[in-house]
């Protein structure tokens, strides 16, 4: 009798235990205390590895989102219209793009500001005199600036898997955050989750439950020429890539740079071992 009571008591712990764990699994889902929520996907991208390069096509297409949607409220102060010949646009190309941008320049020889069309020196214009008017725009939280966003942002990754990416080179945590982000506006908050009045919940930000930016992204919102699919998740994939761009133009020289110092490195290395081999060869040891 005495086993039994023992077994049902301990059964009843379990039970306990487990209806316990339950409960505190639902209150933590409903006031989550580490963001953001949900990881961000890692997605599969053409820069991506040792080896990776740019898909110009795509940057191309990303600069077309950022122009049409991104644009109304993210500035990108520190990229200059000349630099967007490395999306594989010509010299004429980027002196036509510059010129659809008006810029607020000055002083004239008669001391006043004026208006003029862009030049391929110009950086792209903000869409705010400054931040104090961008955040009255936007409910009192100032849009960030897009030039640096694709390295600024990113969610760190926990032991061992940073180990794993020294090896193999991850550095899209930018990239997978913004894509994330960017197709997560359409998650079920969970049950008993308070969202804030003007907020809207996504469970991939990095800051909180929610943000005040609403969804950005529609299907069918911006229309590509060369018979890209027009979704939200590709709108994303381009536009995350085109800042990733934004952020780093010179990763492609950056690997190709640092793949010949290995190599050179691995060459140097073999000749000190022969040149040592043959100095020493002949003295005893």
């Amino acid at each position: 009798m005495k086993k039994i009571l023992t077994s049902l008591a301990l059964l009843g712990l379990v039970v306990v235990g487990t209806a316990a764990t339950a409960a505190e699994e639902a209150h933590n889902a409903a006031a989550p205390t580490h963001f953001p929520i949900d990881e961000p996907k890692e997605m599969d991208w053409s820069f991506a590895g040792p080896f990776g390069t740019y898909d110009k096509a795509q940057l191309q297409r990303g600069l077309k989102v950022y122009k049409e949607v991104c644009a109304a409220c993210h500035s990108m102060n520190l990229v200059a219209f000349r630099t967007l010949e490395g999306l594989g646009y010509s010299e004429a190309q980027v002196k036509t793009l510059a010129a659809e941008y008006t810029i607020h320049d000055g002083p004239n020889d008669a001391g006043d500001m004026f208006d003029r069309p862009g030049k391929p020196s110009d950086y792209f214009p903000a869409p705010f005199a400054n931040e104090q008017a961008a955040a009255a725009s936007n409910g009192g939280a100032a849009p960030p600036d897009m030039s640096l966003l694709a390295k600024a942002r990113g969610v760190e990754r926990g032991f061992p898997r940073f180990v794993f990416d020294i090896f193999t080179q991850y550095a899209q945590g930018g990239p997978d955050y913004i894509h994330s982000l960017l197709t997560g506006y359409d998650e079920t908050p969970p049950a008993g989750m308070v969202i804030p009045e003007g907020t809207h919940y996504n469970p991939y930000f990095l800051s909180g439950v929610s943000l005040k930016m609403p969804k950005p992204l529609s299907d069918g919102q911006v229309t590509y020429d060369d018979g890209t699919p027009q979704t939200v998740d590709q709108y994303s994939r381009d536009v995350s890539a085109f800042l990733m761009w934004a952020a780093e133009p010179h990763l492609e020289d950056r690997k190709k740079t640092g793949f010949r110092v290995l190599v050179f490195l691995l060459l140097f290395g073999a000749l000190v071992y022969l040149t040592k081999r043959k100095v020493w060869e002949g003295v005893a040891h």
